[in-house]
């Protein structure tokens, strides 16, 4: 019984390096060329795997690259609360996540991989369904701090949530694609801030 349960565990920690070694080849490819510029075969020669490796952990080239993007989205999730709403001040807080939100679309694999290539590999619906998961439940953490630090008056959460989520989606999109980073950069703070401080006393 122990044996087998030792090649089991031996088993199992082998497939999840194969799987982890697709993502991380993967993911540094898409992010430095692109999707669509990154073929299946390149992928496993980088990640030292067989093609068949590929299409038994994921369902093709589209489906490991929605483990990348899952992989990306959840690691940014535990950034913003460790980094952003982690602040004690609930106002800062919410400063910090917007500068925070902005500077990261500014990195190259955020860029290429979360804004440009995953509405387009994985269509409108579920790339939003993907970045909901992840940030919604950080915004509406954010928005009751500041409820609760008598900031901002009582008012519905959820759908002020999801408006605030959509707002942001569109600039990052609008950093994301600009010419000038820099430049959209501070015009996006701007408008951010300015709707931020609405809800001072709101």
């Amino acid at each position: 019984m122990e044996t087998r349960n030792r090649t089991s565990r031996t088993q199992a920690e082998r497939s999840e390096a194969t799987r982890g070694a697709l993502i991380g080849a993967a993911r540094r490819l898409f992010a430095d060329r692109g999707y669509a510029e990154v073929g299946t075969e390149e992928i496993v020669r980088a990640a030292g795997v067989t093609r068949g490796a590929l299409y038994h952990h994921f369902d093709g080239k589209a489906g490991l690259f929605q483990a990348v993007f899952e992989q990306i989205e959840s690691e940014l999730a535990r950034r913003f609360a460790e980094e952003a709403l982690s602040v004690p001040d609930a106002w800062e807080a919410m400063v910090a996540g917007l500068d925070m939100f902005l500077d990261v679309c500014r990195e190259p694999e955020v860029r290429q991989i979360a804004l440009i290539d995953a509405p387009a590999v994985l269509g409108w619906a579920a790339w939003r369904e993907v970045e909901s998961r992840y940030s919604l439940g950080l915004i509406r953490i954010g928005l009751e701090n500041l409820v609760e630090a008598g900031v901002a008056h009582p008012q519905p959460i959820d759908p002020l949530a999801h408006a605030i989520m959509g707002m942001l989606t569109e600039a990052g999109l609008y950093v994301a694609n600009a010419e000038d980073a820099d430049v959209a950069k501070a015009e996006m703070r701007e408008v951010l801030r300015g709707t931020l401080e609405g809800l001072r006393g709101a």
